[in-house]
């Protein structure tokens, strides 16, 4: 029977894929799981099937006639409708910096070939499952840094800040435990999920996104990294300039 949370009412996946061979392997596979599948065979057309279908997730292949997987996440992530769309880069590229090139573009995670059907699948539900959360009532709060946990609206000094899913899970956790250290394997833990393997690097990577979109220009930098320990949410980083002290963190209703 497809395994396929009733929630998420068979959620629809947009497969990139030049290679028909390996495009029609996945459809076969994630229609068995029971999701909708429609396809892209070049990145012009994936970025008019997004827009027209609205799916809830893409697989993206890197290599890709026209325009590339690199290209079309990074124009995904431009526009306000595909910002937090769930985003699996499909890759035959192994080296590291590739890996970390495909992150920092703006993917969620990515999978090099070959791979299992059962280690896409795993991921792919991971995303799901952040994406479609029901976001717990209330407003969190450190410093001048709050998020709205029912609008999904993070602020800072009045600024709108914008981020992908992985990295509003990653903030929700530090704004939840602030000033303490957690490590990589924490992280991954507790944002990306025991079921699924992600390589530590991956959180650096969302680390440096997630410091990039919290800290503006003169604002001090809330993401401290602590040498051989991991990272934390912390008002004790470098500080651009001296100001009043502010209150503690704190969760408060709405």
């Amino acid at each position: 029977m497809p395994d396929i949370a009733p929630s998420l009412s068979r959620p629809l996946v947009l497969v990139v894929e030049d290679e028909a061979a390996l495009a029609t392997m996945l459809r076969y596979n994630l229609e068995k799981q029971g999701f909708r599948v429609e396809e892209a065979a070049d990145g012009h057309e994936a970025l008019l099937r997004v827009a027209e279908m609205q799916p809830e997730l893409v697989l993206l292949d890197w290599m890709l006639p026209v325009m590339s997987g690199i290209e079309v996440c990074r124009q995904l992530r431009r526009r306000s409708t595909t910002r937090d769309l769930p985003v699996i880069m499909v890759t035959a590229r192994t080296e590291d910096q590739d890996a970390v090139r495909g992150l920092n573009t703006g993917a969620d995670d990515y999978i090099t070939k070959p791979f299992s059907i059962d280690a896409l699948l795993a991921r792919m539900r991971a995303l799901l499952r952040r994406a479609n959360a029901v976001p717990a009532k209330g407003r969190l709060v450190f410093h001048d840094l709050s998020m709205d946990l029912a609008t999904h609206r993070v602020q800072r000094n009045g600024r709108l800040i914008h981020l992908g899913p992985t990295e509003f899970r990653l903030l929700e956790f530090f704004l939840q435990h602030p000033e303490r250290v957690f490590s990589r394997e924490e992280l991954l833990d507790a944002v990306w999920g025991r079921d699924i393997h992600v390589e530590p690097r991956t959180v650096d990577v969302h680390i440096r996104r997630l410091r990039k979109a919290v800290n503006g220009d003169g604002e001090a930098d809330l993401v401290r990294t602590v040498r051989a320990a991991g990272y934390a949410l912390d008002a004790e980083g470098p500080q651009p300039a001296a100001g009043p002290t502010r209150p503690a963190a704190a969760l408060s209703q709405a």
